[in-house]
């Protein structure tokens, strides 16, 4: 009789993938994950150390004109959403492990988001 060799592996991966998967999943409905692909500046407020930037945001002058992600990140649907994607594992991390500079800061990359999203939309002001 020929012996009949049985492989724990795919059990082992499978049983991995699904733990992932469950714990990510759950990650990301318990962090409203959905919620940051969209516009609404309310979303800026899921992280309670962004409240006092968001209340100030609804006294200012660009309050009915811009929202957060118009000024904050690139005009362009790529650029837009990868610069989404890089600062929401950032956050993500920052947050988790609780390792962010109080009051938060802006990183000089997204310095210069902001600064190109200024020009572009007051360019009629700014164009010399």
């Amino acid at each position: 009789m020929e012996e009949r060799k049985s492989s724990t592996a795919p059990w082992i991966l499978a049983v991995l993938v699904g733990l992932l998967a469950g714990i990510g999943g759950f990650t990301f409905l318990y962090a409203e994950g959905l919620s940051y692909m969209s516009d609404d500046p309310k979303v800026c407020v899921n992280c309670h150390i962004m409240t006092p930037q968001y209340d100030s945001w609804q006294k200012a002058s660009h309050h009915n004109v811009a929202t957060c992600v118009d000024c904050h990140l690139p005009h362009g649907f790529v650029r837009k959403y990868l610069a989404k994607g890089e600062n929401g594992f950032h956050h993500s991390a920052a947050f988790t492990l609780q390792n962010f500079h109080e009051p938060i800061m802006m990183t000089p990359k997204n310095a210069a988001i902001l600064q190109e999203t200024c020009v572009d939309c007051h360019s009629a002001l700014v164009h010399e």
